[in-house]
């Protein structure tokens, strides 16, 4: 049996010193977020969508005071016509 091989096989299982350089790197460290002034207006502009309204009232409510009195209509042409423009867009 050779002394000199059991201790290079002892230095390989010596986990000792790098578990001491290992927590001396990790006090010095620190992460950092840097966000760019595009991103925060990116922000601030999903956020405004986030908060508005799906339906807009202004367009909505005409169509629905004359479709309460009764006197709105649709052409049934007018109407086709739509329907199959929105169809063709579809494929």
């Amino acid at each position: 049996m050779r002394i000199e091989a059991y201790t290079q096989v002892q230095k390989l299982y010596d986990t000792k010193k790098t578990a001491k350089t290992q927590l001396k790197d990790k006090v010095g460290a620190s992460d950092q977020l840097q966000i760019s002034s595009f991103g925060k207006e990116i922000q601030i502009a999903k956020q405004a969508v986030a908060e508005s309204s799906d339906i807009r009232e202004d367009v909505i409510a005409p169509v629905k005071a004359r479709i309460q009195a009764g006197t709105y209509e649709v052409s049934a042409e007018s109407f086709a016509d739509k329907l199959f423009q929105k169809y063709e867009e579809m494929r």
